[in-house]
């Protein structure tokens, strides 16, 4: 008998955007697709080391309940190599998950990180899992980098947004890819004043008050096109994280292109994600409904590939 194709999901980088990946993966198990292999970069790598684990209920009902308080739980402040250290979420972490080793998750699981002395791709594909998601998501001026096996590694979106080779490389026959910074460049800004009052209200004070002032979105300027005149007030200087996300952007969209022109996925998947920004960690609700519509529309692909 034939043997069903090996199905390989690539899960893309994106911040906040990437709980998108909760409805992919929801949404691909309930029409029978449920991948064999699971690679991620960044956000990618953490929801896909959790579903290889066989815990992606919990994580799906802990982002529906997100708000900014939580988020505020984990960041924990420092000026060094990154402005958050990232220790608060890596013992959040390991009190809600198992870590056994890479090797010995129910299902196949591999993330990509960046050597930051050289710029060198870094498959990561033994030992801790929450060591190597921590190197996954070590967003460069965010994320302090992270130390491993004595290289200093960062985001792994910088080289491979979209990890379709390692996929390949691990055995796929069949690789979908989802790709959530397609529609970024360029994106109309999100009104952003709920935000702002609810971080507002909920920050504490001192340093990380600050810093979280920095960092929430600019708001929306007025124009002619959303209802300001001609002599409408220019809009506001961008917040340091608008700077910092939106360069990114335009950097992993360009880098993505090139990548997947070069190393093409068999079946592509773009939630439509433009209006949720970098930091929107707490409106989890729309960005999983955005990745199960997003499969639905690719689920004929899906078929005419895997029979």
């Amino acid at each position: 008998m034939r043997r069903r194709p090996r199905i390989g999901l690539a899960l893309g980088s994106g911040s906040a955007r990437g709980w998108s990946h909760i409805g992919v993966i929801r949404a691909l198990v309930r029409a029978g697709f449920a991948p064999d292999i699971v690679c991620g970069s960044s956000i990618g790598a953490l929801v896909g080391a959790v579903h290889a684990a066989g815990r992606l209920d919990w994580l799906e009902d802990w982002t529906r309940r997100l708000n900014w308080q939580g988020v505020l739980s984990l960041l924990d402040l420092r000026m060094g190599g990154g402005l958050i250290e990232g220790n608060r979420l890596v013992e959040f972490f390991s009190r809600h998950f198992e870590d056994r080793g890479i090797a010995q998750l129910p299902l196949a699981f591999g993330c990509v990180a960046t050597e930051l002395a050289s710029g060198r791709e870094v498959w990561l594909r033994d030992g801790p899992v929450i060591d190597a998601v921590r190197a996954s998501i070590a967003l460069p001026g965010l994320f302090t980098p992270a130390l491993r096996e004595g290289r200093l590694l960062v985001d792994g979106g910088l080289v491979n947004p979209v990890p379709v080779s390692l996929c390949r490389a691990m055995g796929a026959d069949v690789v979908v890819a989802v790709d959530l910074n397609w529609d970024l460049v360029g994106r109309r800004a999100r009104a952003s004043d709920d935000t702002a009052v609810a971080t507002a209200n909920l920050a504490p004070p001192g340093p990380l008050a600050a810093l979280l002032e920095r960092l929430k979105p600019a708001p929306r300027a007025a124009s002619p096109a959303n209802g300001g005149g001609a002599d409408a007030v220019p809009p506001p200087m961008p917040s340091l994280m608008d700077v910092l996300t939106t360069s990114l952007n335009i950097m992993q969209v360009r880098i993505t292109q090139s990548r997947l022109a070069g190393e093409p996925a068999d079946v592509l998947i773009r939630p439509r994600l433009s209006d949720i920004a970098a930091m929107d960690f707490d409106r989890a609700a729309l960005a999983i409904a955005q990745g199960e519509k997003a499969v639905e529309q690719a689920l004929p692909q899906l078929a005419d590939w895997l029979g």
